[in-house]
């Protein structure tokens, strides 16, 4: 009889976890069909080249701003634009004396959770504008192409996400307004590295 019990309610707490990462899953995917993260990785970790990145990080989100200002398809703005993209990281890395070249490419990259100064991102899989400097062997630098996210002017984080689309909800989501965030967050990373280890 105890041994029943037991396992109905170890049956129980396994559906429970079931339906909660679906439902983790889903919020995260949502949240993720609306963005377009930023990924741009360095040459090699040396100081001189952390700096290039940075700058090449600036070039890089003045064309993707340019690209995607009255952009109805995102994604699509950034796809035809890859050449641009790439051509501005290049001159910036002339510009420096670096002999470095630079690749732009536009797919799916798994993030871990990322904290950023006004905003948490959960982990997940992305749509990830990657701008990869030479080797790219160096410390990355990330953030959110779309809707400008990488560096707003305080106040500005919470319209320019409300003109991407994102709901109340996950806009209280990501800036940390939402009880139980970390949790949330912690779970989210949970389950994905519990996906990737059956994959």
């Amino acid at each position: 009889m105890k041994k029943t019990i037991f396992r109905s309610i170890l049956m129980a707490l396994a559906v429970s976890v079931l339906v909660a990462g679906w439902a983790l899953g889903r919020e995260q995917q949502a949240l993720a069909d609306k963005l377009i993260r930023l990924h741009v990785v360095a040459n090699s970790d040396s100081e001189a080249d952390q700096q290039i990145k940075l700058q090449v990080r600036d070039a890089v989100l003045s064309e993707a701003s340019a690209l995607l200002e009255d952009a109805q398809d995102p994604r699509a703005a950034l796809e035809a634009g890859l050449p641009q993209i790439e051509s501005a990281a290049n001159a910036c890395l002339r510009s420096l004396g670096s002999t470095d070249r630079a690749t732009a490419t536009l797919g799916e990259e798994l993030f871990p959770t990322r904290e950023y100064e006004t905003f948490s991102l959960p982990a997940g899989s992305y749509t990830a504008l990657r701008v990869t400097i030479g080797a790219g062997a160096g410390h990355n630098w990330w953030c959110v192409v779309f809707p400008s996210l990488c560096m707003p002017a305080a106040g500005d984080l919470e319209e320019a996400a409300q003109a991407a689309g994102l709901t109340e909800e996950e806009i209280h989501l990501i800036t940390e307004d939402s009880p139980g965030y970390e949790l949330k967050f912690k779970s989210m990373e949970w389950l994905q590295a519990v996906r990737n280890w059956f994959s």
